[in-house]
């Protein structure tokens, strides 16, 4: 079949999210999925913490972009990328999202 590319996954939603085999996850625009390093924009990840009085855990969603070198995208070495999958429209994670971009 000459001249046809690779295709790779396709996600039909805005945000989709990558688990690494570090078990980081990421969430943000996925560009060459089906490249040896695919792009990921927008990104955010969890950060949780722990109370240390009630030792309760909580998960808040950062964006990523506000560490000292302020990348505006990454760049994922395929070979560590676990999974990818859509984000729900509806989802906790797409509701966190819109709620950052409605501040900014």
């Amino acid at each position: 079949e000459h001249g046809r590319e690779e295709k790779g996954p396709e996600i039909t939603t805005p945000y989709a999210a990558v688990l690494l085999d570090n078990n980081q996850v990421y969430f943000g625009k996925l560009a060459n999925a089906a490249t040896a390093y695919p792009e990921l924009t927008d990104v955010y990840y969890i950060q949780s913490s722990v109370n240390q009085e009630t030792k309760a855990v909580s998960n808040i969603l950062v964006r990523r972009g506000n560490e000292v070198h302020g990348p505006d995208r990454m760049f994922l070495n395929a070979h560590h990328i676990i999974l990818i999958e859509p984000v729900g429209a509806n989802s906790k994670v797409a509701q966190l999202i819109a709620d950052d971009k409605a501040k900014h």
